[in-house]
């Protein structure tokens, strides 16, 4: 941390700083202009004006909505099994939870957007992903606001440019908190613009919102042990507001509970782009399968694994598929499958929505790419990738002699998804771990007072967002972007309460 002592002179003051301009650190801005309509309020994100927006930009836009605190209440209890949510937190949360859609349909109505019941991108009107838990009782509808994508972001960011006492300032990264050392007291913030170092006042609080760490491979493999995983959101989610807030004093929790909540995606990660690219799992045709390092098939790849965010139930516990663990994985398929079927998803993750990558249709601009490998026959295509051509024709055909045989005893594929890999030329594509976000951070209460090592709030700081998030193991659809809400609005109210500390308006 930074002493007040070794602030010589602030470069900045404002009201209130909120470090990370996603969903969560709009949420907060826009509750404490509305709250203070007269107090001065600072955003400032580390990314250039074109790449803000961090993970809520490409998102699904799902926003889970519940008419039942009770049912929500036991749902996410149940949920969280392994690593119990505090309960204080949880009732608070849920009662937040069901009184949000107002609130949310003011901002869509602000932006002049449409809010829908819905996915926008699918027929399906409610995801529910754990019926067992209690998902049928807790989950009222999936809802979002067009358009699709980044509907939801693109209306909160509407209502902050709206908001006249909101100032929002790119290119600068939060690097360290200037705090009391020994109370822990925070009075601003270290930023860097350009190389440059200065110094933030914030006379009233400070709010966290920097997202995750999925873009720092190695935190990746020190907090969750993943050897190999990618972002599917943001690349600048690198963990800086974790750092920080670790030197604030800040007690840590969630970084590696027992499943990641937003699940290990099957994704294809290429040199050119620092994301990675989410399988697309709407197909039209079903002549593929993956093999691991043993060169096998290791899961039922056709099973709708979205819709519990790639978790599995094993030994009577939903938890990741093997992904991360099988590694190398390949995905093999035959030319039916190729030219009936886009390999992504275009409507959510960074590189075809921010970053503007056109994948084609038919796949055959990341073939001359090199991105697939393309071969006559499934022995070539096996040399090709490094692998033993004999173990990788023995399991296309074990899987053919299922299709076949319309069943696959190994695995249970749905007998309809049983079609064989035969039409060559044959087409094979690695596939990486895809992360979609990191819950872990600073712990937070409901207010979301960030929590220093002997449990007592630390003054004038707040965490919002998937920074810290609450979510300790399973996922219900569209409870991220409504915990950047929850979060990000109490952030912004109690930040502006504070009265100035002793000295900020000198």
């Amino acid at each position: 941390m930074a002493s007040l002592q070794s602030i010589r002179q602030w470069d900045l003051e404002t009201d209130l700083l909120i470090a990370g301009y996603g969903l969560a650190g709009a949420c907060a801005a826009i509750e404490a202009h509305d709250g203070d309509p007269g107090c001065e309020i600072l955003v400032v994100d580390k990314c250039p004006v074109d790449l803000a927006g961090g993970n809520s930009r490409v998102a699904g836009q799902s926003l889970l909505i519940s008419k039942n605190a009770d049912a929500l209440l036991e749902y996410q209890r149940a949920m969280s099994v392994p690593n119990p949510i505090p309960e204080d937190m949880l009732r608070a949360w849920t009662q937040a939870m069901v009184q949000l859609e107002p609130w949310i349909e003011e901002r869509a109505r602000e932006a002049g957007a449409r809010y829908i019941k819905g996915t926008g991108f699918s027929e399906r009107e409610v995801v529910r992903e754990f019926p067992e838990l209690g998902a049928e009782e807790a989950v009222a509808y999936t809802a979002t606001i067009l358009p699709i994508p980044s509907g939801v972001w693109l209306a909160f960011k509407a209502n902050v440019e709206r908001r006249p006492r909101i100032r929002v300032q790119h290119d600068t990264r939060v690097v360290d908190l200037v705090q009391d050392a020994d109370t822990l007291e925070v009075f601003g913030a270290i930023v860097e613009q350009g190389g440059t170092r200065r110094s933030i006042k914030a006379r009233r609080a400070v709010v966290m919102a920097t997202g995750g760490f999925e873009g720092d491979l190695q935190m990746q493999r020190d907090y969750f042990g993943l050897a190999e995983a990618w972002p599917l959101g943001a690349p600048h989610n690198t963990g800086d507001g974790l750092r920080i807030l670790q030197k604030a004093g800040a007690e840590m929790w969630h970084l590696r509970g027992f499943g990641q909540s937003g699940g290990i995606w099957p994704g294809f990660k290429v040199p050119e782009y620092d994301a990675i690219f989410m399988r697309n799992f709407f197909w039209q045709t079903f002549s593929w399968i993956e093999i691991d390092a043993e060169n096998r098939r290791f899961y039922n790849e056709t099973a709708e694994l979205q819709l519990t965010h790639y978790k599995e139930k094993r030994h009577g516990h939903w938890v990741d598929t093997p992904h991360c663990r099988a590694w190398p994985v390949h995905m093999l398929f035959d030319e039916v499958t190729r030219a009936n079927n886009c390999l992504i998803i275009k409507v959510m993750s960074w590189n075809p929505v921010v970053a503007g990558y056109e994948w084609s249709d038919d796949n055959s601009a990341e073939i001359a790419k090199g991105w697939i490998v393309k071969a006559d026959s499934i022995a070539e295509l096996a040399q090709e990738l490094g692998r033993d051509p004999a173990a990788v024709e023995r399991a296309v055909s074990e899987y053919n002699a299922a299709c076949a045989a319309g069943q696959d005893a190994a695995f249970g594929r749905n007998p309809q998804t049983l079609q064989p890999i035969a039409q060559p030329p044959f087409y094979a594509i690695r596939i990486d771990p895809a992360i979609v976000c990191t819950g872990g951070g600073a712990k937070r209460n409901i207010e979301s007072e960030v929590i220093a090592h002997d449990g007592r709030a630390i003054p004038r700081l707040y965490e919002a967002g998937e920074l810290g998030s609450m979510f300790s193991n399973l996922y219900q659809n569209g409870s991220y972007l409504t915990e950047c809400m929850i979060s990000g609005r109490a952030a912004g109210r109690n930040g502006v309460r504070q009265p100035a500390w002793p000295g900020a308006a000198t």
